[in-house]
């Protein structure tokens, strides 16, 4: 495999550093899927306070777009060479999990975060599967009695939580959907559409525009995050069916939050990547300072946040959701 690595010889001084680590130092690393994305710039926040909070060190890296695995696998190696006694990952694929062996080989705690794969010690992270039932359980709600015609703007193929959050919405608006451990993504007479979008916005306006030439009659829109659902209304906006179609999504950026103030979104799953980051710090801390490592899931909560309450379904307001979200205000 071709290595891609964000981190060039500048960028890796930056972050590693060229002062000596004290000897008695916990070294956590990050590694994000992108650096650009809300969701990592919040996670990285939350790793930095945390890291200062507790007398560590922390070094971080990240891919250039969400599959970048290439740059994944070269940041995990820098930082078992710099010292890092555990690395927090947000997974951008299987193909991490050799360098992680490796790495957990020598001794080096690896906690996934968001994005489950397989070996890691432990898991902090949104149960994506509810996530998905809650905007599923409100779109059903939402247009009950409507023949629905769904299109489904998901992440690529093979990645967990994309299939977590995909099979989730159908089990929640009541279809035969897969469980919870499957990669593989449901699909019935009801989901017309169905395209991958790689959580971009470009690539969802694209998806939608197709799904849209494939089916005008589509009136339900699942979308994997809500840059992906935003690109989803600008199609329909320029078709003017948007309001016609009703989209669901997960996140919880304030960026997503206000488009479900505006109603460009109906309904969206929050998640807390501040939280994940900063449990994921505090046991590298407790590792290294007591040889204990983490292990299991530890679900770090998931809310509904809709403009419009509908019965039968838990939500919480725009303004609750604007209190809790992440990124710019």
């Amino acid at each position: 495999m071709k290595r891609l690595s964000t981190l060039s010889i500048a960028a890796a001084i930056a972050t590693f550093g060229t002062a000596a680590i004290a000897a008695d130092q916990p070294v956590i690393g990050l590694i994000t899927k992108t650096e650009t994305n809300p969701f990592f710039v919040k996670m990285k926040e939350g790793a930095q306070a945390e890291a200062k909070k507790l007398g560590a060190k922390l070094m971080t890296a990240s891919g250039k777009k969400d599959g970048d695995t290439g740059a994944q696998i070269t940041a995990i190696e820098n930082m078992v060479t710099a010292g890092a006694k555990t690395i927090l990952i947000t997974s951008s694929g299987d193909a991490i999990i050799p360098a992680v062996k490796k790495a957990q080989a020598k001794g080096v705690q690896v906690i996934a975060l968001d994005s489950p794969f397989d070996g890691a010690d432990a898991l902090f992270a949104t149960d994506n599967y509810k996530a998905g039932i809650l905007i599923g359980q409100y779109a059903k709600a939402a247009t009950a009695g409507k023949p629905a015609k769904i299109a489904m703007l998901d992440l690529f193929p093979g990645h967990p939580v994309g299939a977590q959050r995909h099979n989730g919405f159908m089990s929640g608006f009541g279809l035969k959907a897969n469980d919870a451990k499957s990669n593989e993504l449901s699909s019935t007479a009801e989901t017309v559409c169905a395209a991958d979008t790689d959580g971009n916005q470009a690539k969802g306006q694209t998806a939608m525009e197709n799904c849209l030439q494939k089916d005008p009659g589509i009136n339900i829109v699942y979308t994997i995050n809500e840059p992906a659902a935003a690109g989803a209304y600008n199609a329909l906006k320029k078709a003017g069916k948007e309001k016609d179609v009703l989209i669901v999504s997960v996140d919880g950026g304030c960026e997503g939050v206000a488009n479900v103030g505006k109603g460009v979104i109906a309904a969206t799953s929050q998640q807390y990547p501040l939280k994940m980051a900063a449990m994921g710090v505090a046991a590298g801390v407790d590792y290294a300072k007591g040889g204990k490592k983490a292990s299991g899931y530890v679900d770090t909560g998931v809310t509904l946040i809709a403009a419009k309450a509908v019965a039968g379904v838990e939500s919480k307001d725009v303004k609750t959701g604007t209190s809790l979200c992440w990124g710019n205000k």
